[in-house]
């Protein structure tokens, strides 16, 4: 099964309901990639998984995120189960950004999570039209192919995608880089944001 708008939410609340039903504890997990641009409706193409940045926790009204190095025990068996109703890839719940903590995220990138609770067991904390734009750039220019698209129908602004390839560039320093983000940018039509950066 691929992940659209209609079955995101029943796959969440499924998620939820397992995690009680295998003793968990109510977790809260931090998502971006293409479940976060489904569920704030930016794109109708699917997804065949859900990419886990990190854990949120909440301190004082703010969110702080923990790196998950590996999925907890009690999430592990709740998600084979969902794996198996939903027909979906072993893999579907993964912790494949997580290295993304370690490099750094766009500034105030926490305070900008859409936050959607399942139940008691399970919150998810989904990365931000903007923030979105940042991940989505920098992979526009490591690996284009459907990122492209994805950044289209985020359609940033000049301003917008100026913020983004600032951060971007703070991800890979080299001179090289620069300069594939360089014509990246001139191709999406971005051409006086290369003159700024």
């Amino acid at each position: 099964m691929k992940l659209g708008k209609e079955n995101v939410d029943r796959l969440f609340k499924a998620l939820e309901r397992q995690i009680e039903i295998h003793g968990g504890k109510p977790v809260s997990l931090v998502v971006r990639g293409g479940t976060a641009l489904v569920v704030q409706e930016v794109t109708s193409r699917t997804t065949r998984d859900v990419d886990i940045l990190g854990e949120a926790i909440e301190k004082e009204g703010r969110v702080e995120i923990r790196k998950m190095e590996e999925i907890p025990e009690f999430l592990k068996k709740a998600a084979a189960v969902v794996q198996r109703d939903f027909n979906l890839p072993e893999n579907w719940l993964n912790t494949g950004p997580a290295s993304q903590l370690d490099l750094g995220l766009p500034p105030g990138f926490e305070s900008r999570l859409v936050r959607k609770k399942y139940g008691d067991y399970l919150t998810v904390y989904f990365a931000s039209r903007i923030d979105l734009i940042h991940f989505k750039l920098f992979a526009a220019v490591d690996r284009g192919g459907y990122h492209v698209e994805d950044l289209k129908l985020l359609n940033p602004s000049e301003e917008e995608m100026e913020q983004a390839a600032r951060w971007v560039l703070t991800q890979d320093v080299s001179p090289e880089f620069r300069e594939i983000l360089k014509q990246c940018l001139k191709e999406l039509g971005y051409g006086k944001v290369t003159e700024r950066i």
